[in-house]
């Protein structure tokens, strides 16, 4: 008879727990209306205020922009080297963002347009760039919804490619979601997001996010103004570790001026470097835990995680670590190799700080016809 049905929760402990300890790591106090700093590699929030507020889309629509030009040149549908001839629909915009001063029947490549957007937060290249992609600006704004929904961004809604205008929002939270993707996803054209200067047409136009004067390892992403210059920065940094390279995403919103996004993005940045340190918290094809199936070849599972995993924690917080994982049980096979079983949610004494999926580390096929009539009643009895 096999072992009773164990619950869908396993507790197990990575080291002893201290019940009086704290997390001890005070949030910086910022001159921003909203702000979020993430760490890319772990994909875990580590601090935030008014994230899911609802706020303009201005920066989310951009970005959306250039995820789906990125994608585009991944896929070879575009090319950066590529000409376009400016539309004549560019000469009755009127969204009152910046532009790079694109003329109808002129031309500019792939490139300088995506520099005009990146660099100069420029709106008549939004606008042509979503035509490049899809031939029709209303046909490009479902193609940001819809990719919006995939990415998981529950709180975004577009209404252009460039974001200004009424219609449009998004939320702090969401627009973190979709930065880490751009830059896991388009590391080949991650280069965009630091050049510094851009010259068309003879105007020279310089990058608005200062970070990438001051500090040499923020290289990315965008700055944008809202309405009432309500000074926006999504920043990105990246500095090497004993375990590999770091990388932290900022976001400052609702600050007075240009210097004030600028200087409270750097005391996120590095408030976070200063008092968070990664571990790899697990290797590639290590076993977690070994749980009950049924109806299989064989009785019992491995569990674990099939890529090296990392995680940031406070620094000091080691010794309170402890995790949870949750399983989708019953596990009855057929299970595959690499099916997705659980998520192992890792906490500082109650406090979740991640949660981390958990998936199959061996192909568990179905029992004989025996095997499955037996575990099929003992299942009638847990």
């Amino acid at each position: 008879m096999r072992k009773n049905f164990l619950s869908v929760c396993i507790l197990f402990f990575l080291v002893l727990v201290n019940p009086t300890s704290s997390l001890a790591v005070t949030t910086p106090a910022l001159g921003a209306k909203s702000w979020l700093l993430m760490d890319v590699v772990s994909n875990q929030v580590l601090a935030s205020r008014h994230a899911e507020e609802k706020t303009t889309a201005r920066a989310a629509s951009k970005l959306m922009t250039t995820y789906l030009v990125f994608g585009a040149l991944k896929e070879g549908r575009l090319s950066l080297k590529q000409s376009v001839v400016i539309p004549e629909k560019i000469a009755v915009l009127n969204s009152g963002g910046s532009r790079m001063f694109l003329q109808a029947g002129g031309k500019a490549t792939v490139q300088e347009l995506l520099y005009g957007l990146i660099v100069h937060d420029a709106d008549d290249a939004a606008l042509v760039l979503s035509l490049v992609v899809s031939g029709d600006e209303k046909r490009f704004v479902e193609l940001m919804n819809q990719e919006s929904l995939r990415l998981g961004m529950k709180s975004t809604l577009y209404a252009s490619p460039f974001g200004s205008g009424k219609g449009g929002y998004s939320t702090l939270a969401d627009l973190a979601v979709l930065a880490a993707n751009v830059i896991r996803e388009y590391p080949a054209y991650y280069f965009n997001f630091s050049v510094r200067e851009l010259t068309y047409n003879s105007i020279r136009m310089r990058n608005p996010n200062r970070l990438l004067w001051l500090d040499p390892a923020v290289d990315g992403l965008m700055a944008t103004n809202g309405s009432g210059q309500s000074y926006m920065l999504v920043a990105s940094a990246r500095r090497h570790s004993a375990l590999g390279e770091r990388r932290l995403l900022s976001i400052v919103s609702g600050a007075v001026s240009d210097q004030a996004r600028t200087q409270e993005s750097l005391k996120l940045l590095n408030w976070g470097f200063q008092n968070f340190d990664m571990i790899r918290l697990f290797e590639k094809d290590q076993i977690v835990a070994k749980p009950e199936v049924w109806k299989g070849s064989s009785g019992n599972m491995e569990v674990g995680f099939i890529e090296d995993t990392y995680i940031s924690i406070p620094k000091g917080a080691v010794p309170r670590l402890r995790s949870v994982l949750v399983r989708n049980d019953p596990l009855i096979a057929p299970i595959d190799e690499g099916a997705r079983i659980g998520t192992l949610k890792v906490m500082i004494e109650n406090k979740v700080i991640a949660e981390l999926p958990v998936f199959a580390l061996e192909q568990i096929n179905v029992a004989s016809f025996l095997g499955r009539l037996w575990d099929t009643i003992c299942l009638w009895f847990k």
